[in-house]
């Protein structure tokens, strides 16, 4: 992590270590400082106009008991927030496809007309060692604040651009904010087959750094496991509520928080951490936030209406309504503010409901309560603890004609990940492996079902001979074998994408992967699953019907079916991915394969395809494998082999003849297995390209840039890589030397 300290406090801690070049090891080693530091847990912010160029010294890793350093703690301000809803003009209904097109493939946002006023003039502070509750009524706006401070606000949401949001005084924006805090959101989204144990591995191998060693992240996985009290859940599946049993609703939450404090961020956002949850679960959920703030973190949080018994665990409260700062303070101090406004809290009353009502816009009496909420907002805007909030955020914006700089972090590739491009394959591929064998509907029953399917075909056309009728028996199974292989595995993949959509989102967005590493790992993972289901199918079927005997066309068969079950698979995972939802996907898959399913020669001659879907019959992989497998089956069969056992009907006498009769071509086959082969790589390759732009479009709204800061960190840098090195600072003039070096 960069720590942006106090000038002159960093500047001193980089001397006293710059004689030795020895670093204590108090953040990460089992002792815990001693609790000189009761209310001086705020960092000074500086306001010099400097840059802080960081110093990198190698560093231990262990257990993150112990309190924060002083020089390290961050305290985030925010100043002149104002947040719009947004919504397209109507003339955007008519835009044409190009333009579409166009806004779809680039990072260009599109222009909305402001609709509503969602954030007025926010300002506030958030020092470390505090836990910081946002309160306030349904729609008063504490999720779009918090996402606003996160820098990640939906779709359709504009921030201002005088919106300045500083780590002890140094503006930041989305990618350097992102690296230095955790998001843990309202929805919990996991892998539910994964165990709480495999899970925060996963996530450790991905989020700490890419030079720790695999022992040290196996070591902190279990500290943390230990911390929260999840080892007695270690090896329990996670589940899905409602769904498949697994972690009670408390063991989730701390679950999520668990993976983003697996880098131990000194800056933790959480939105309605306790939702959801009884009143024991929400107590033990807001005591892991509390021991975290004491340590020295700074904790922002949103709740809906806490307990009088959660409310005492709050250092401030930031009260919202109506989109603006109705109060922001000490509990004590809101007591004494509200007393001040004629509208005590009444003894033996839970202030939290108090405050929340008073706030509320009664549905009888709108007026009313809008004046009430513009009394109170308006009192405290002229207040003194406004004031000193005000002061304290306004730091950020001094001393801008000479920008403070982040220094890069070392240890990180230009793009910002923080694993490399094959830890991040390696991760992916283990994860869905686990996810494929412990999904019973992926290996036992798929393989169960393959089987009775193919007992059942292999019954129905059991021994057939070569005659007139044979052959037409024959050609039918063939094509059943095509019908099988394709449907069955087009509809056990449509939903794989579709599914983890929602997971994959949020952690690309965390920057955890890339996407070809998180579809190349989904997709071989599965691979052995579509190798075995061809073979138990061809293996039962091709000696009950009695097909061209010998064993190379029983593999040629074996091959060519293989290829259809992945050139279906890999059509089913481009519908997955161009498909925002699994009924979506289910809608989509049938009608589009069957215009491939009527292009495949039995049902359609292939000299009968009319011109203008010529071009379409190129892409049905029911044409390639029904003539490659024709070929295979009839090519070797001579004159006089098919028997004509009546008169005065037509009876192919060789398999050449039943050949010319499809149109099809010997000299094809190798053509015929080529575009199978390059079926799958076009396929899979479009539905690359729709995952990647699905990505791409949900980061370019969700980031949302911060102009008129002048910040010279060019790339992004993961929170993790406070794991590899324990930084120091020293205070030095910026010079242009110093901005482009």
């Amino acid at each position: 992590m960069i720590v942006i300290g106090n000038a002159k406090q960093t500047q001193n801690h980089s001397s006293a270590n710059s004689g030795d070049g020895v670093l204590s090891n108090e953040r990460y080693s089992s002792s815990s400082y001693q609790d000189q530091m009761d209310d001086a847990l705020n960092t000074t912010l500086t306001n010099d106009k400097a840059t802080l160029i960081q110093v990198w010294k190698p560093k231990s890793y262990g257990s993150v008991k112990g309190q924060i350093p002083q020089q390290e703690r961050l305290t985030y301000t925010w100043k002149e927030i104002d947040v719009f809803g947004e919504a397209p003009s109507d003339g955007k209904s008519r835009e044409s496809l190009c333009t579409r097109i166009r806004n779809c493939c680039t990072r260009q946002r599109k222009d909305f007309n402001p609709r509503k006023h969602l954030l007025k003039n926010v300002t506030g502070v958030a020092r470390s060692g505090e836990l910081l509750a946002v309160m306030g009524s349904s729609g008063a706006g504490k999720t779009t604040l918090l996402n606003a401070l996160a820098f990640r606000s939906p779709p359709g949401v504009k921030i201002s651009p005088n919106a300045v949001r500083a780590l002890n005084g140094v503006p930041v924006n989305a990618e350097q904010l992102r690296a230095r805090c955790a998001y843990v959101q309202q929805d919990d989204l996991f892998i539910p087959s994964l165990t709480t144990r495999e899970h925060l591995l996963f996530q450790a191998l991905l989020r700490m750094g890419r030079d720790v060693p695999s022992s040290v992240k196996q070591h902190r996985v279990q500290e943390v496991l230990q911390e929260l009290s999840l080892v007695k859940c270690a090896d329990t599946i996670i589940g899905a509520p409602g769904r498949i049993k697994g972690l009670s609703g408390g063991e989730r939450k701390r679950l999520a928080f668990a993976s983003e404090t697996l880098t131990d961020p000194h800056l933790l956002l959480c939105d309605e951490p306790t939702s959801g949850l009884d009143s024991f679960m929400a107590h033990s959920v807001l005591q892991v936030l509390k021991g975290m703030a004491m340590k020295g973190k700074t904790i922002i949080l949103t709740i809906h209406q806490p307990s009088s018994e959660l409310y005492c665990l709050f250092d401030k409260i930031l009260l919202v309504a109506e989109g603006r700062v109705a109060f922001l303070g000490s509990p004590y101090q809101s007591a004494e503010f509200f007393s001040q406004l004629g509208i005590p809290c009444p003894p033996n009353y839970n202030p939290a409901d108090f405050y929340v009502q008073m706030l509320a816009i009664a549905p009888a009496k709108e007026a009313e309560c809008r004046d009430m909420i513009k009394k109170i907002c308006d009192s405290f805007a002229v207040s003194p603890i406004a004031r000193e909030v005000l002061e304290t955020a306004s730091v950020a914006g001094k001393g801008m004609d000479e920008p403070y700089m982040l220094q890069p972090m070392e240890g990180v590739g230009s793009t910002g990940y923080r694993s490399s491009w094959w830890t991040q394959f390696y991760c992916i591929l283990w994860r869905s492996w686990l996810s494929v064998l412990k999904d019973p509907m992926l290996v036992k029953v798929r393989l169960l079902q393959t089987a009775m399917v193919a007992t059942l075909i292999g019954s129905i056309y059991f021994g057939q001979v070569l005659d007139q009728d044979g052959v037409m028996n024959i050609n039918g199974s063939l094509f059943l074998f095509l019908t099988n292989m394709t449907f069955q595995n087009v509809f056990a993949v449509i939903n794989v994408f579709s599914a983890e959509l929602p997971v994959f989102l949020r952690e690309k967005r965390s920057r955890l992967y890339r996407v070809d590493t998180y579809f190349l790992g989904k997709t071989i993972a599965e691979l052995p699953l579509f190798i075995a289901v061809p073979f138990v199918f061809t293996s039962i079927t091709y000696p009950m019907i009695g097909l061209r005997a010998g064993a190379t066309h029983y593999f040629i068969t074996l091959f060519i079916v293989t290829l259809v079950a992945n050139v279906s698979t890999s059509f089913g995972y481009l519908i997955s991915c161009a498909s925002s939802s699994i009924s979506m996907a289910l809608s989509v898959g049938p009608p589009v394969v069957i215009p491939f399913l009527i292009f495949g020669g039995f049902f359609l001659n292939s000299a009968s395809v009319p011109a203008y879907f010529k071009y379409l019959s190129y892409l049905s992989w029911f044409r390639y494998a029904n003539e490659a497998l024709l070929i295979n089956q009839w090519s070797t069969v001579m004159d006089g082999e098919i028997a004509c056992t009546r008169a005065n009907v037509t009876c192919p006498r060789s398999g050449e003849i039943i050949l010319e009769t499809f149109n099809f071509r010997v000299e094809d086959f190798a053509l015929d297995i080529a575009c199978l082969f390059a079926l799958i790589v076009l396929f899979r390759l479009g539905a690359l390209l729709c995952l990647w732009l699905r990505s791409r479009s949900k980061d370019s709204r969700i980031v949302s840039g911060q102009a008129g800061l002048a910040v010279a960190a060019i790339h992004s840098r993961p929170r993790c890589d406070e794991y590899q090195v324990r930084p120091s600072w020293r205070l030095i003039p910026a010079t242009s030397s110093d901005a482009h070096g």
